[in-house]
C-alpha cells in the first residue's frame, strides 16, 4: 500500500490549477521519475478541473486510485494512491489537508497562488506520516 502524491489545488474560474503538492516517486525508476511526476500533477489537474464543488470521488487512472474531495469553497486535495490504499483513509487525509490549509493560507491567495507562491509546508509530513502508518501491522 502507498501513497504516491498528496495535492491542494484551487478549482476557479476558467481552470484549476495547483496550490502545493507532495511526491514520494521513491519507487519509480530514477530516469522515469520527472515524468511520473508530471503525469500525477497533471492527472490530479484533470480530475479535480471535471469534478463538481462540495464532491468526492474515486478514480482509477491506468494503475493507480486518484481520490479527489473538491470543497465549496473552491479548494480541492487530491491524492494518488495504488489500488490496495484504503479509500477512507485517503478521505480522513484530505479533510485533514484541506481544513489546515485553508485555516494557514488566507483565501485570497487561492487564486493566484502556485506552489512557488504559497508558504504550507505540512504536506511532505503528511505524505510520509500516512505512507508509515499503513506499513504497520
Amino acid at each position: 500500500m502507498r501513497l504516491y502524491s498528496l495535492s491542494v489545488l484551487y478549482k476557479g474560474d476558467p481552470k484549476v490549477h495547483l496550490l502545493k503538492a507532495a511526491y514520494d516517486v521513491s519507487t519509480f525508476n530514477f530516469f522515469q521519475r520527472s515524468s511520473v511526476q508530471e503525469f500525477m500533477t497533471f492527472t490530479s489537474q484533470l480530475i479535480a478541473e471535471r469534478s463538481a464543488l462540495g464532491s468526492r470521488a474515486s478514480v482509477k487512472e491506468q494503475e493507480y486510485l486518484c481520490h479527489v474531495y473538491v470543497r465549496n469553497d473552491g479548494l480541492a486535495g487530491v491524492v494518488i494512491a495504488d489500488n490496495e490504499y484504503p479509500q477512507r483513509v485517503c478521505f480522513t487525509l484530505l479533510d485533514k489537508v484541506l481544513d489546515e490549509f485553508s485555516r494557514q493560507v488566507s483565501k485570497m491567495d487561492w487564486p493566484s497562488g502556485s506552489p512557488a507562491t504559497i508558504s504550507y509546508s505540512a504536506l511532505d509530513g503528511y505524505l510520509s506520516k500516512y505512507q508509515v502508518q499503513t506499513l504497520r501491522p
